[in-house]
């Protein structure tokens, strides 16, 4: 099966290497996408733009390909969903949620000069970088893209109710799967609480797993897909 990876705010399709190379092991065909504005030098890209890249790779996979997204892409996975309910096996959502309609995308951080620059550890001390190194902190801020600003502050438009038929797993990383549910039933991820099928997969990591946990999350993904 084709899986489409979509990585969060600062990353490209490089930070899905080594959890590709294990995918591929695992007998399915891993596409990692770069996006507009993800180191093109497209400061002006916006989500639109985004979310006609993904919508490209989906309609260019063969069969129904499973779409993955983490942390803040997570709804660009979803966006996916809502464009596309016919042609995705399911979504897969690594340490994040999808944002309701008529939210910003990615509002969390300053904009300066048009982007978003990756903002330093500091917001994220705790249980999100807790298995990141000095030095692979060091690599990851080194090798951070800017998101542009188009992309951040982009609005998100939902349509199509049969989003809700597709069938979702949610990787739990630096929060549990207890959790999830329960910031779900609390009415917190109003898109989750109308999913008709949500499982949850827990991964003892920080919010990076591919970085930091590549084999065990390619052995969810692989296994999310082999039950589609």
């Amino acid at each position: 099966m084709d899986i489409l990876l979509i990585g969060g705010m600062w990353l490209n399709g490089s930070v899905w290497g080594r959890v590709a190379s294990a995918l591929e092991s695992l007998g399915h065909r891993p596409v990692p996408l770069t996006l507009p504005g993800q180191g093109d030098g497209s400061a002006s890209a916006t989500l639109d733009d985004q979310m006609a890249a993904v919508l490209a790779a989906v309609d260019a996979a063969p069969g129904k390909p499973m779409v993955v997204g983490h942390s803040a892409a997570c709804t660009l996975a979803w966006l996916a969903a809502d464009r596309r309910p016919d042609r995705l096996s399911k979504v897969a959502l690594i340490g994040g949620f999808p944002s309701t309609g008529g939210q910003p995308y990615a509002d969390f951080f300053e904009v300066r000069d048009g982007v978003v620059p990756f903002p330093g550890w500091g917001p994220f001390e705790g249980p999100d970088a807790a298995d990141l190194d000095d030095r692979a902190r060091r690599e990851f801020a080194a090798a951070a893209i800017p998101l542009p600003a188009g992309v951040a502050k982009g609005v998100v438009r939902l349509t199509d109710e049969r989003r809700f038929d597709v069938p979702v797993v949610v990787v739990c990383p630096e929060f549990t799967p207890a959790q999830a549910r329960e910031w779900i039933e609390a009415g917190d991820v109003p898109e989750l609480a109308r999913a008709k099928h949500v499982d949850f997969t827990d991964l003892d990591s920080g919010h990076w797993p591919m970085v930091t946990k590549p084999d065990e999350l390619a052995r969810i993904l692989a296994a999310a897909a082999d039950t589609a």
